[in-house]
């Protein structure tokens, strides 16, 4: 089996676990069980995936990670927006 193969199975696989995800946030618009702090850290971390992958020019690495970048950054960003709507009613 071609190693890049490999690389395009665990790519798909890792990718299409934020699909659900994603999905459940945007409709239902709750992030309350969402850690902010993870997903700050999370998409920080896809953002030098995303980079590495470009640098060492690897499809699989670059493609997954710049999908997953999309993605996590949805939920990070209603999460923020949660958050911060929280504050403004308590305040």
């Amino acid at each position: 089996m071609h190693v890049e193969i490999i690389g395009y199975i665990g790519a798909f696989m890792t990718t299409a676990a934020f699909f659900p995800q994603t999905l459940q946030v945007i409709r239902t618009r709750d992030t309350r069980s969402i850690s902010l702090a993870m997903y700050v850290l999370f998409t920080m971390g896809i953002c030098f995936w995303l980079v590495y992958g470009v640098m060492i020019e690897s499809i699989p690495v670059t493609i997954a990670n710049a999908i997953t970048l999309v993605l996590s950054s949805i939920i990070l960003w209603m999460k923020i927006k949660e958050t911060q709507q929280a504050h403004d009613s308590v305040s």
